[in-house]
């Protein structure tokens, strides 16, 4: 066995990540019961907007991930919420979170137990081709009604858009948060508290700054947490950023991670080689970080794990993205329901690098991975393909050759991240071994699936 480079130790918010996140479901569970408003969306729907109510939320990205994760545990079970919405006639080449969601509804079967919750309205963004149509077809199935805002994100900083164009984007985005206020009152009849708006919409930005803040501290060698362990905790600002416990989560998390940082805890105790990875993981096949950790490599995270939960700012004099700083930060006071629209408005369009990355890929989504490559010191790249999302698939092959270009190891393989009939285990595990062996890299230990 070769020798430990630096200790390590379990994370130790780990199982208040796990707690608050079944917290978020069981209140969905619970929401009609307990006579709250209780609506469905996407993780990008600006969902600090429903925060003028007593509410819950049931996010379908992270819910898709969910079922996808039954393929793994009980594959006959996930099967049949796959098999319920093709039967529908939605087509494998969909986005396969929503084909789970809408099997899920089909089946009228909450992954988490009982029925599948009875959705008050939905509530959806533009934030990709798919996801502008989702909510429509979920709403068309079950009846409920349905409200989209069209969302337009500002281009990547490289390319110099007008702050004319920015104003006007702000804008269009701050009048839809009002028609979309209006419209929610309409459908409940409950009266919009705008004093846990802008509360939900302050947390909003600070939880996802925080999260900007904790990947930043993985640009320490070593890093302090994997990517794989990053999975597990970004998904809170994905289902549950306006809320208290959330922003108070990730407070802790950062002083955790930074202690770590100080005192040299690694999340691998050999960390031979660093690396990247490009889209979501096959959430079913987790295992291939565990196969990477036999070589000591460790992966620092991804665009998508950094910038779906993450707030980024771009520093113009420097090149580079760091994190937003919050109104608070700034010392803005919000005092009113526009107030607090259009720091909303200006706060997504500003720092959300992923809705960019599905929009605008080209030369700044390549500038932004490169950056990762630079600042967080990385020597490889793994790039999945993904079949089940068009959009961080968008552009991918530009990425990998421009990382090839600059001389980076990179790697592809094929998969899915929500359907494990389009990945091949075996296939990718062998192209992993041979991509160790083109970096120098030797096997530490003996690789044992599952652990």
């Amino acid at each position: 066995m070769v020798e430990k480079k630096y200790k390590t130790a379990p994370l130790k918010s780990w199982d208040k990540a796990k707690e608050i996140r079944l917290n978020i479901y069981k209140e969905i569970a619970e929401a009609k019961s307990k006579g709250k408003v209780l609506l469905g969306g996407g993780a990008e729907s600006l969902i600090a907007l429903p925060t003028g109510f007593d509410y819950a939320m049931l996010v379908g990205e992270p819910y898709g991930a969910a079922i996808s994760y039954l393929a793994k545990s009980d594959p006959d079970e996930y099967m049949k919420y796959v098999e319920a919405s093709e039967h529908a006639g939605y087509p494998r080449d969909l986005c396969a979170y929503m084909r789970n969601y809408i099997g899920s509804i089909l089946r009228d079967k909450y992954v988490f137990g009982g029925p599948f919750p009875k959705i008050d309205f939905y509530l959806q963004a533009g934030f990709c081709d798919t996801h502008s149509k989702w909510y429509q077809a979920v709403s068309d199935i079950t009846g409920r009604p349905y409200f989209s805002l069209d969302l337009v994100p500002f281009d990547w900083e490289i390319e110099g858009e007008s702050e004319k164009t920015k104003d006007l984007k702000r804008k269009y985005i701050v009048d839809q948060i009002h028609e979309a206020i209006a419209w929610m009152e309409k459908q409940t009849g409950r009266e919009f508290n705008d004093e846990t708006f802008i509360q939900g919409v302050l947390n909003e930005c600070e939880s996802t700054s925080l999260w900007a803040k904790v990947c930043i501290a993985n640009r320490a060698i070593p890093a302090p947490l994997d990517e794989k362990t990053m999975l597990s905790l970004y998904v809170l600002a994905v289902i549950g950023r306006p809320r208290n416990d959330v922003v108070e989560f990730y407070r802790e998390l950062l002083d955790e991670v930074e202690d770590r940082v100080a005192n040299q805890i690694a999340a691998n105790p050999y960390e031979t080689a660093r690396i990247i990875t490009d889209s979501q993981p096959p959430w079913f096949a987790l295992d291939l970080f565990r196969l990477l950790e036999t070589y000591g490599v460790v992966s620092v995270g991804a665009h998508y794990t950094f910038g779906l939960s993450g707030g980024w700012e771009y520093d113009e004099e420097n090149k580079t993205w760091e994190a937003g700083k919050t109104p608070q930060e700034k010392g803005v006071e919000v005092k009113t329901r526009d107030e607090a629209a259009n720091v909303l408005a200006d706060w997504w369009l500003r720092t959300g690098t992923v809705c960019r990355g599905v929009r605008h890929s080209g030369a700044g989504k390549i500038q932004r991975i490169m950056d990762m490559v630079d600042r967080w010191k990385v020597d490889g790249a793994i790039v999945h393909l993904n079949r089940g999302c068009e959009g961080t698939s968008l552009g991918q092959m530009d990425i990998v050759s421009s990382l090839l270009e600059r001389g980076l190891p990179t790697m592809t393989y094929e998969g899915n991240h929500a359907d494990p009939r389009e990945y091949d285990e075996n296939r990718t595990f062998a192209r992993i071994e041979s991509f160790m062996e083109t970096m120098g890299l030797k096997q530490l230990y003996e690789f044992k699936k599952g652990e």
